[in-house]
């Protein structure tokens, strides 16, 4: 029986894609760049395999904050001091947010039935700014960001850094639910938890990472947990 649950942040419960494109707009405007589609997609495209790159352990994540945007600039010939534009693109970034489809009702609707908690590999002070301003905080028993624990989702360390924090904790009733494959879904595997797949964007899966369950509308999700609840998850 699943008793705890551990959320992503960005693109589970939050739209970073929208979060993303609103404050890189605002941030290249702030320097006098034309933020256009094509721009945005880039940047984005760039930002994801920063990420990932972070997540095999071959950034740390310092070097991705800069590193994004100087492949950027170089490829659009734009000459900027990265280490600022990272400062103005965090600032925008975590002000204001923008839910997933059904997010916040789901967040309604398991509260009081489930332990939950945040698990998020994203920048502290913008993961705080947003988690603020869309009064969510109030649903989670305690809010894992990887910046404040000191490792990044999927390592072991991460996973048993959050796991010493939850009273009682039991792998067999615990799950994580995330949009990654790579980071949410091994991460969990990894460490001994139920996972499911918030699939979403329908991304290809991959056979090395095979999460228990997928779910495409976040609205699935609660009834998968009474479903499994009923006999095991």
């Amino acid at each position: 029986m699943i008793k705890d649950i551990l959320f992503d942040l960005d693109d589970t419960i939050f739209d970073f894609g929208k979060a993303e494109e609103n404050a890189l707009k605002k941030t290249l405007l702030s320097i006098g760049v034309e933020p256009t589609e094509e721009a945005v997609k880039r940047y984005s495209e760039i930002n994801l395999s920063q990420w990932k790159l972070l997540e095999l352990g071959k950034l740390t994540r310092k070097e991705l904050t800069v590193r994004r945007f100087k492949i950027f600039f170089d490829e659009l010939g734009i000459e900027a001091d990265t280490e600022k534009v990272n400062e103005t693109y965090k600032k925008f970034l975590s002000q204001g947010h923008f839910f997933i489809d059904g997010a916040e009702k789901l967040l309604d609707e398991l509260y009081g039935k489930y332990r939950l908690y945040l698990a998020s590999n994203g920048t502290a002070c913008v993961q705080s700014g947003r988690i603020a301003s869309s009064g969510i905080s109030k649903y989670f028993e305690h809010i894992f960001i990887s910046e404040e624990i000191g490792f990044n989702k999927p390592s072991r360390e991460f996973f048993d850094a959050c796991f010493a924090k939850i009273q009682n904790f039991n792998a067999d009733s615990t799950v994580i639910v995330g949009d990654s494959l790579t980071s949410d879904i091994l991460g969990g595997i990894n460490a001994g938890i139920h996972t499911v797949w918030f699939n979403a964007r329908n991304q290809a899966g991959r056979e090395d990472i095979k999460p228990e369950y997928e779910i495409k509308n976040l609205r699935e999700l609660a009834g998968l947990l009474r479903e499994y609840n009923v006999t095991e998850f």
